[in-house]
C-alpha cells in the first residue's frame, strides 16, 4: 500500500455540458480543480487521469439497450428517446455526451481500482457521484452511474463486503437500486425527506429485497435541517452500521447540495458541517476498512461560493493536508472566479461555523423533535435487520 492519495481528474470532464441553462454548471469541475491546485493540494497528492469506461464496464450496471440509446443521443442529440430519460429538462442530449459520461466514469472506476490494488489509500473523483442513473435510464442530471460501477467494479475485483454512504441532499436512488438485491454492498443515504424533493424515494422502509433486508439504510431528513441535525442525524446512523459491517472498502458521495445557499433544496448546512462529515468519513474508513476509501463529488449548484470550497476541504483531508477552515483563499483562484463567473469569490475555507457543535445520540431522543424522529424511524427499520439495537 503507497498510501499516497489520487486525485482523479481529465480536464475533458468539464465537457459534461447540458447547456448554458442547465443548474450543472461544469465551471464548478474547472474551479475545484483550480482551488485544489491554488492550495497546492496536487503536490499532495497524485493527479491521475484514467480512461473512460468501456461498454463491458457499463454494462455492469447499466443495460446495452441503454448504452446504445445514449450513444445514439450523443451523435445526433435530436434523435434522443425520452423513454430512455435522454432529451428532457433534467437531462438534455448534447453532442459526444456519452464519451464525457463514460470519461466520468471510468475516473470513478479507476479510483476503486486503484484503492483495492493497493496502488492507493483514498482516492477522489469529485467529477463524479452522478448517483441516480439507473440501469436503463438517466435522471437527475446523470447519464451514467459512476458511483455504482465503481462499487460493482470492486466486486468483480474479488471485494465481498463494501459500504455506500451518500450525504448528497438526493436520496441515491440509483446506487440503491443497482444493489436493491445485493447483501455485499450497504447502501446508506442521508437526504431531504421524499415528500420535499427529488426523486421521491429514499424512505426508512427501503430496507432492501428479501435475501438482501438491511442492506440499505435511509435518514429522510426534514426540510430546513442545520448543522446540528445533520451531524447528529449522521452520527446516529452511520458509525454503529459501518462497525458492524466490517467493509473492505468505504465508498462515498458528498454532494455539496445540502448547503443553505443550494438554489434546488432546502436543507441548511454549511461548509463546516460538510467538513466535518468529510472528516468522520474519512476516519471510519480507518477504523473498519483499513484505510480504503473512494470519495465521490455529487450534486451541488451554489457553483462558486459552496461546490468548489467543499470539494477542495474533500481532497485536502483525503491528501492528508486538511485545509484549515479560516484559510484565506488565494486571491489568484479569486481573481480567475471573477474572470470566469463576473460573481464574487468568497474570502476564507469557512462559513464562519467552525467547530460545529452538536448533541450525540445517546444524549437522548427527544420525541417531539422532528429530526429525532427521522433518526429514530431509520434506526427502527434497519438496525434490528442487521443485529443492532434501535
Amino acid at each position: 500500500m503507497s498510501g499516497r492519495a489520487q486525485v482523479m481528474w481529465d480536464e475533458a470532464v468539464t465537457g459534461y455540458d447540458f447547456g448554458p441553462d442547465h443548474p450543472m454548471d461544469p465551471v464548478r469541475l474547472a474551479l475545484t480543480r483550480r482551488l485544489v491546485a491554488a492550495f497546492g493540494l496536487d503536490r499532495e497528492a497524485e493527479v491521475v487521469a484514467a480512461r473512460a469506461a468501456g461498454e463491458s464496464t457499463l454494462r455492469l450496471v447499466h443495460r446495452q439497450d441503454y448504452i446504445d440509446a445514449v450513444k445514439a443521443a450523443s451523435a445526433d442529440p435530436a434523435a434522443a428517446d425520452p423513454s430512455y430519460g435522454l432529451g428532457t429538462v433534467d437531462d438534455p442530449a448534447f453532442a459526444g455526451m456519452h464519451e464525457v459520461s463514460a470519461l466520468i466514469a471510468g475516473q470513478s472506476v479507476g479510483a476503486a481500482e486503484a484503492v483495492w490494488r493497493g496502488e492507493a489509500l483514498h482516492a477522489v473523483n469529485f467529477a463524479g457521484g452522478l448517483h441516480h442513473a439507473m440501469p436503463a435510464g438517466a435522471a437527475g442530471f446523470c447519464i451514467y452511474n459512476d458511483a455504482a460501477l465503481a462499487i460493482a467494479r470492486l466486486l468483480e475485483l474479488g471485494a465481498e463486503r463494501i459500504a455506500y454512504v451518500d450525504v448528497d441532499v438526493h436520496h441515491g436512488d440509483g446506487v440503491q437500486a443497482a444493489f436493491w438485491e445485493d447483501p455485499r454492498v450497504l447502501t446508506i443515504s442521508l437526504h431531504e425527506h421524499p415528500r420535499t424533493l427529488f426523486p421521491g424515494t429514499g424512505w426508512p422502509e427501503e430496507t432492501g429485497a428479501d435475501r438482501a433486508e438491511g442492506s440499505a439504510v435511509n435518514v429522510a431528513l426534514p426540510a430546513g435541517t442545520g448543522d446540528a441535525g445533520w451531524l447528529r442525524a449522521f452520527h446516529a446512523v452511520v458509525p454503529e452500521l459501518i462497525a458492524g459491517f466490517r467493509p473492505q472498502v468505504l465508498v462515498t458521495q458528498h454532494g455539496a447540495d445540502t448547503h443553505f445557499e443550494d438554489p434546488l433544496a432546502h436543507l441548511a448546512v454549511s461548509l463546516d458541517a460538510q467538513r466535518a462529515v468529510q472528516s468522520a468519513c474519512h476516519d471510519l474508513a480507518h477504523e473498519h476498512a483499513e484505510g480504503r476509501w473512494v470519495a465521490l463529488g455529487g450534486g451541488g449548484y451554489a457553483v462558486v461560493d459552496v461546490v468548489p470550497r467543499s470539494w477542495t476541504h474533500l481532497v485536502g483531508i483525503a491528501a492528508g493536508s486538511p485545509v484549515a477552515p479560516g484559510s484565506v483563499i488565494p486571491p489568484e483562484w479569486r481573481q480567475e472566479v471573477f474572470a470566469r463567473t463576473r460573481q464574487l469569490a468568497p474570502a476564507r475555507m469557512t462559513d464562519g461555523r467552525w467547530p460545529v457543535e452538536w448533541a450525540d445520540w445517546e444524549a437522548g431522543y427527544d420525541p417531539a423533535d422532528r429530526l429525532d424522529q427521522a433518526v429514530l424511524a431509520a434506526r427502527r427499520a434497519a438496525f434490528p435487520l442487521r443485529g443492532l439495537l434501535a
